[in-house]
C-alpha cells in the first residue's frame, strides 16, 4: 500500500486512530473478563478438566472461521463495517455466557464468543495497519498496548469480582452494560476510506488477488508460536497457580493480571523501541526475555514467584505480535489486508494448538512440564527474527503476475 506520511495527521485521522485504540481496550477487557474465570465457568457448568482443552479448542477454531469470513465482509464493504457490528455483539456474548447452567449452552456461548472474537480481531488489525500506512510510522504496537490495558481492567475486575464473590450473571451482565454502549460510540469514529485516503481504496481492490502462502509462512510461523505462549497465559496460568502451586483464586488471578500490565508497559514504549533500534533487535530480545519469564513461573516455588514468571514473559512477547502484522504489510503493501487476515489465521492456530497441548502435558505431568513446551516454542522464534526485516522493494513479491 504505498501511502504518502502526512507531515502533520490530520484532527480526523487522530479521532480515529483514537477511537481503534478504544476497540482494542475494549476487546482487551472483554477477553480478559472471560479467560480469568475460567475456573469459574468451570464450576458453574460442571466441566471437567478432561472437557476442558476440548471445549476451549473449539473457540480458535471458529475463530478462524470468523477471520476468513471478515476477510470476505471487508472486501464487500469495509473494516469499518464490520467491526462496528461484530464488537458489541461480542459483548452482548460474554454476559450470554455467564447467564447459562448446562454445558450445550456453554457450547454455543463459547462457539459464537469464537466466530466473533476471530471477526473482531481481523478487522481491527486491518483497520490498524490501514492507519499505520497512512501515518507513515509504527503505531501498531500502541493499539496492542490498548489492548493489554484493557485486559489489566478485565483481569482486575475478575480479580475484584472473585474476592466479593460476585457471580457470572452479575460479573458478566455488569461489564456488558458498559461495553456495549462504549463499543457503539467508538465505532461511530473509525476510519473509512475517506480517511485512509486513495491508496488504501486501491488495496482493498488489490487484495482480492491470491497473495502468495510462502512469503508470509516465517511470519505464520512467529505467530503461531508466540500464541502459542499466549494461549497457555490466557487459559492456563490461573489454573496452574491454582492447582500447582495452591493459591486463592483471587491471587491467581494476578498471573493474567501482570502479563497483561508487563504488555502493556512494554507495549507503551514498543513503537519508540522500534524506530530507535529497528525491529530486529526488539525482537530477539523479546524473544529471549519471554523464555526466560516461563523458566522462572515453571521452577516457581510460590504464589507470587509465579506471577512474575508470568509478568517477565508479558515484558518480553509484547512486541512481537504486532510487529508480525507490521511485517506482513511491508511485505504486501498493496494487499496489506489480506496479508494480515491470512497472518491472523496463526493467531488461532497458536490458540488452538496452545489450549489441548499444556492440558495434555498437564494431564500426564503436571503444568510445570507442560510449560516447559510452550518455552521451547517461543525460542523458535530467534531464528526466524530475520524475516522481520523491511524486504527491499525489488524483493517484494510482485502482485501482478499472482492470478486473481
Amino acid at each position: 500500500m504505498q501511502v504518502t506520511a502526512t507531515a502533520e495527521p490530520t484532527p480526523r485521522l487522530r479521532q480515529a486512530r483514537a477511537a481503534l485504540a478504544v476497540s482494542f481496550f475494549l476487546q482487551g477487557t472483554t477477553f480478559a473478563l472471560l479467560v480469568t474465570c475460567i475456573t469459574d465457568l468451570q464450576k458453574r457448568y460442571g466441566l471437567s478438566d478432561g472437557l476442558l482443552p476440548l471445549f476451549l479448542a473449539a473457540v480458535p477454531i471458529l475463530a478462524g472461521v470468523g477471520s476468513i469470513t471478515s476477510e470476505t465482509l471487508v472486501k464487500r464493504t469495509t473494516a469499518r463495517g464490520v467491526l462496528r457490528v461484530v464488537q458489541p455483539a461480542l459483548c452482548l456474548t460474554l454476559a450470554l455466557t455467564g447467564l447459562g447452567s448446562r454445558l450445550w449452552q456453554l457450547a454455543v456461548a463459547l462457539g459464537l464468543f469464537g466466530l466473533l472474537v476471530g471477526a473482531l480481531d481481523a478487522s481491527m488489525n486491518m483497520l490498524g495497519v490501514g492507519l499505520q500506512h497512512r501515518y507513515g510510522r509504527s503505531i501498531m504496537i500502541g493499539f496492542h498496548a490498548a489492548f493489554s490495558l484493557g485486559g489489566i481492567v478485565g483481569a482486575a475486575l475478575a480479580a475484584f469480582g472473585a474476592h466479593q464473590d460476585a457471580g457470572l450473571p452479575l460479573l458478566f451482565g455488569g461489564a456488558a452494560a458498559v461495553l456495549v454502549p462504549a463499543a457503539l460510540l467508538a465505532g461511530r469514529r473509525f476510519a473509512g476510506p475517506a480517511e485512509l485516503g486513495d491508496a488504501v481504496r486501491e488495496a482493498a481492490a488489490l487484495a482480492a488477488r491470491r497473495i502468495p502462502w510462502r512469503p508470509l509462512l516465517p511470519l505464520c510461523a512467529v505467530m503461531a508460536f508466540a500464541y502459542i505462549a499466549d494461549a497457555s497465559v490466557s487459559n492456563y496460568s490461573v489454573k496452574y497457580l491454582t492447582d500447582g502451586l495452591h493459591s486463592p483464586e483471587d491471587l491467581a488471578k494476578f498471573s493474567y493480571l501482570g502479563y497483561m500490565v508487563a504488555m502493556l508497559l512494554g507495549r507503551a514504549v514498543g513503537d519508540r523501541a522500534v524506530q530507535r533500534f529497528t525491529v530486529l533487535p526488539v525482537v530477539r530480545t523479546g524473544t529471549a526475555v519471554a523464555a526466560a519469564g516461563f523458566l522462572i513461573a515453571v521452577l516457581a516455588p510460590g504464589t507470587w514467584t509465579g506471577v512474575l514468571g508470568f509478568t517477565v514473559l508479558g515484558f518480553g512477547i509484547c512486541a512481537i505480535i504486532p510487529q508480525v502484522f507490521a511485517a506482513g504489510g511491508r511485505l504486501f503493501p498493496h494487499a496489506s489486508d489480506a496479508a494480515v487476515a491470512r497472518l491472523n489465521l496463526f493467531n488461532y492456530v497458536g490458540f488452538l494448538v496452545g489450549s489441548p497441548l499444556v492440558g495434555a502435558l498437564a494431564e500426564f505431568s503436571d503444568y510445570r512440564w507442560a510449560f516447559c513446551a510452550p518455552m521451547l516454542l517461543v525460542l523458535a522464534i530467534l531464528p526466524l527474527a530475520p524475516h522481520f526485516a523491511p524486504a527491499p522493494a525489488d524483493d517484494r513479491p510482485d502482485l501482478a503476475s499472482i492470478p486473481a
